[in-house]
């Protein structure tokens, strides 16, 4: 009788042992069951591209050189268009065909203007940056030589879109 006795109360449902480990398995259960929901929502929502900041949408166009007039320096620009919903930053600029090139602008004090080197160059939102001599462009030193309509290869690097290639069509300089 005891060895019946023994088996009814494992079989038991009101035995400790079923509630002990029934319970356990349910206080385990509801969290473990909360994390993998809450874990497959965020993996949903960042695989459609609304997580983190929006993203910026930068091209580039009418890129132009000034023929040099010296052989010390000259300068190019760009029109630089983001028709993203979040701001990135030109960092450099370069070109295979050139030597040392930097973003400069022109700064007036005391009545005269001059170029100073600048670290990067901001894009805002749903916005375009056209370079000109009077603002913002590229300074070249030790510019080769070129005839009107040549084609320069420059790449833009940009924080968030990485590298932009673009051409720059050689224009007598003030064009």
């Amino acid at each position: 009788m005891s060895s019946a006795s023994s088996t009814d109360s494992a079989e038991n449902p009101s035995s400790p042992w079923h509630r002990l480990t029934g319970g356990a398995l349910r206080a385990v259960l509801v969290p473990l069951g909360t994390c993998v929901a809450v874990l497959l929502l965020l993996t949903a929502y960042t695989a459609t591209g609304a997580a983190g900041e929006p993203p910026a949408r930068i091209s580039v166009s009418n890129g132009r050189i000034f023929m040099p007039s010296n052989s010390t320096s000259t300068a190019a620009f760009f029109d630089i268009s983001n028709t993203g919903a979040g701001e990135d930053t030109l960092e450099s600029v370069s070109s295979p065909d050139l030597g040392v090139t930097m973003l400069g602008r022109r700064v007036t004090k005391d009545g005269a203007g001059h170029m100073e080197s600048l670290e990067a160059l901001t894009i805002p939102a749903r916005s375009r940056v056209n370079m000109t001599p009077y603002t913002v462009d590229v300074m070249i030193l030790n510019p080769p030589s070129l005839r009107p309509g040549d084609k320069v290869p420059f790449d833009l690097w940009f924080r968030s879109s990485g590298r932009v290639r673009v051409d720059a069509v050689a224009v007598p300089p003030g064009w």
